[in-house]
């Protein structure tokens, strides 16, 4: 992978079971596992966007703790993962945190669970990546999905992860780990 690839897991605006637009909260094992899994696969940088100042006061907590207290010595594989974690209000601020950061504005690709008309094959993303001209930003949604207003800002969406039987419900932990893995080691 040549080109910039971003994250970002968007708590707002998401949807809930009922389709209503809510805010979710922070999970602890969401941003490790995530910041792990981005770590392994070269992503630059993983984003927490969090409308929340209190919510985001406990992401920084976290994050800190691992990048320069205890457990910045405790575990220093969590420390270099970690550090490339940063916490923003909106998808606005990451946009133009990416595009401080790697010199031009990233492409936005979303990412869901559900089947949406002109997904984006891996494949097709593998080869954009691979090409190395662009930054791109992907979005993960919490709760039951990001809203139409996400992907309405983004340029493509990713097809979602399909299991062996129709049952379609991964943690976004866990489809970031096969969704990344794709990316990067194309069937």
């Amino acid at each position: 992978m040549k080109s910039s690839l971003y994250l970002a897991l968007v708590h707002h605006p998401v949807l809930d079971r009922q389709g209503a637009t809510v805010t979710t909260s922070i999970t602890n094992m969401d941003v490790h596992d995530i910041a792990r899994t981005g770590r392994t696969f070269g992503v630059r940088r993983f984003y927490v966007v969090h409308p929340v100042p209190g919510l985001r006061s406990l992401a920084e907590r976290i994050v800190e703790h691992w990048r320069s207290g205890y457990g910045s010595r405790y575990n220093p594989s969590r420390h270099e993962a970690l550090g490339r974690v940063e916490v923003e209000p909106d998808l606005d601020h990451v946009i133009a945190a990416v595009e401080q950061d790697s010199g031009c504005m990233p492409r936005l690709v979303a990412t869901t669970a559900r089947e949406r008309s002109g997904a984006m094959r891996y494949d097709e993303l593998a080869r954009h990546l691979a090409d190395g001209e662009d930054a791109w930003l992907l979005l993960f949604g919490t709760g039951y999905g990001m809203c139409d207003e996400v992907f309405d800002r983004c340029e493509a969406h990713l097809e979602p992860v399909h299991g062996v039987d129709g049952y379609n419900h991964l943690s976004v932990r866990s489809a970031a780990a096969v969704i990344l893995d794709r990316l990067t080691r194309p069937r």
